[in-house]
């Protein structure tokens, strides 16, 4: 069987390490520019260096998109990004366009290049290409079927890998090629600065009619077109390991540390017990399912890979979020008194029933005690204000541990 990789998003150095603790084998990031999500936190050149020191110290690889359709205008700063990233130290980039692929294989010829969906990838021909070109990796369009995909493994080198997305938000637009932000927000999505217009309610107006707003399918929150459900593969790891899939890709490069810690954690005990054992994977499904649903997500569905959808309501749905448990702060140290320093996400109040969450898989009910801020004042509660806190809990939690609350 072939080694597989857990490969998760992180959109800041806080996140980055949330995914080393809880089961990535390597994250992706962007940098300050040339990615494809330019309303993530990003990081910055020295938060670049951090993250990779950070990440390798733990046997993580880095992956650092420059994933944009550039122009013109672009290559120019795209070739003095890749000088500023020479000395860094990742293990891969990964880019979609020709144009900043030759640019990397020039100024970083010892980095390996991962060809980005936003390329579309769709058959065993253009895997080859990019391979004949340099490029170690290349991550399927999200319209591929399993069997598609075990085609293409069949007819490619054995040691090039595929790179497949298995769980996240799905975009209405072939591989991510969409124009409708830059129609109606003028903010290009594939320049990074997507304002996600499929998330958003429509009507029909009829010409001779302005004003009067029919919907199309309409329920109680407004009418979704181009909304689709969010996609999640954790019933079917046995399958995408016999198709000979190398890397399994989450997508969220805007999600906090509890999103992360959630997936990846879940998802690597699904990949370990099905390598050692599809029947103590199958046991233990009920944990998978209810544990995938403990971060911020819509409804799930598997997209293309059984097929395309026949029927819209398989994939199509409303855009609303189910947020069963909210984040309230990552433990960064302990003190002397067994307190935990933690920068607080949420509101949350002394006396209050919480869960301790760990990289390890166990989730702990606990207590709040106490609630200090910086300054060392006692508080009563937290409100949401963002800042350093200093809690008690009834049981001492150890740093990267998560703090949250269920809403259920």
């Amino acid at each position: 069987m072939r080694k597989t990789e857990l490969l998760i998003p992180a959109g800041s150095l806080e996140v980055l390490k949330t995914a080393a603790i809880y089961g990535a084998d390597a994250v992706y990031i962007g940098g300050e520019a040339f990615g494809l999500r330019a309303k993530a936190k990003n990081f910055s050149l020295s938060e670049i260096y951090e993250g990779v020191a950070f990440a390798h110290s733990r046997g993580v690889k880095v992956y650092i998109t420059a994933n944009i359709l550039a122009h013109d205008a672009d290559l120019a700063g795209v070739e003095a990004y890749f000088q500023e990233l020479k000395d860094v130290g990742m293990d891969a980039l990964i880019i979609a366009d020709p144009g900043v692929f030759s640019i990397a294989r020039r100024v970083l010829p010892d980095v390996d290049v991962h060809i980005s969906t936003q390329a579309n990838n769709t058959n065993h021909g253009t895997f080859r290409f990019w391979w004949d070109l340099g490029a170690r990796r290349v991550v399927c369009a999200r319209e591929l079927t399993l069997e598609e995909i075990r085609q293409i493994r069949q007819n490619i080198p054995e040691e090039m890998e595929i790179e497949c997305f298995v769980h996240g938000a799905m975009c209405i637009s072939y591989s991510g090629r969409c124009l409708l932000s830059n129609y109606l927000a003028g903010r290009d999505a594939n320049q990074g600065a997507c304002t996600h217009p499929c998330r958003w309610k429509y009507a029909v107006v009829e010409e001779t009619r302005p004003g009067e707003y029919m919907p199309v399918f309409e329920n109680e929150r407004g009418t979704f077109l181009f909304n689709s459900k969010d996609l999640c593969m954790i019933e079917h790891v046995p399958e995408l390991l016999e198709a000979g899939i190398d890397s399994f890709k989450v997508e969220g490069r805007m999600k906090n540390a509890l999103y992360v810690a959630t997936v990846a954690r879940t998802y690597r005990r699904a990949i370990d017990s099905c390598k050692r054992s599809v029947e103590k994977y199958r046991e233990e499904m009920e944990w998978y399912r209810e544990e995938i649903r403990k971060c911020t997500c819509r409804e799930y569905t598997t997209g293309f890979y059984y097929g395309k959808p026949g029927d819209e309501a398989q994939i199509y749905g409303e855009s609303t979020y189910l947020k069963n448990y909210t984040y309230l702060g990552t433990v960064e140290e302990i003190d002397e008194k067994g307190r935990c320093k933690i920068w607080q996400k949420n509101k949350f109040s002394v006396g209050e029933k919480i869960e301790i969450m760990k990289p390890d898989g166990r989730d702990l009910a606990v207590t709040v005690r106490g609630i200090w801020d910086e300054a060392g004042c006692a508080k009563e509660s937290a409100p949401h204000a963002r800042e350093i806190l200093w809690v008690a809990l009834d049981r001492e939690p150890k740093p990267y541990d998560i703090l949250r609350r269920s809403e259920e």
